[in-house]
């Protein structure tokens, strides 16, 4: 039998909730007060390593605090959500067909919105 607190959850499902800590604090925050943010059944070890992991990608900063980090986010969650458009976006070699299957696949309101934007940008 398992106890909850032996089950594991998916790392992305960690990192969206380590990084959506940060952006409520507002402020750097060290793993220890990331840990109390998420809730007790999170050991602090986990944390510091998720942190790491986020630093390590590029996703948060961190400066020394005491004997260890305090870490805060470089972008909003919209900044974030982007790059990995364009992580993605770079794995393939042909961009062009994956943009337009990324445009064939928007909702009408997604394209009017794509495409106000690219007309927006055209009249800097």
């Amino acid at each position: 039998m398992t106890d909850a607190k032996d089950e594991r959850r998916p790392a992305g499902e960690l990192e969206a909730s380590v990084m959506a800590a940060l952006w409520a604090a507002g402020a750097p925050q060290t793993p220890g007060q990331v840990q109390l943010t998420l809730g007790a059944d999170l050991a602090r070890t986990t944390v510091t390593t998720i942190l790491t992991r986020l630093h390590d990608k590029g996703t948060v900063e961190r400066r020394r605090q005491g004997r260890g980090y305090a870490y805060f986010p470089l972008q909003d969650a919209h900044g974030l959500t982007a790059r990995r458009m364009h992580s993605e976006l770079n794995r393939d070699s042909d961009r062009e067909t994956v943009l337009a299957r990324f445009v064939a696949q928007l909702s009408p309101d997604d394209e009017r919105i794509l495409r106000d934007l690219l007309e927006s940008d055209d009249d800097r």
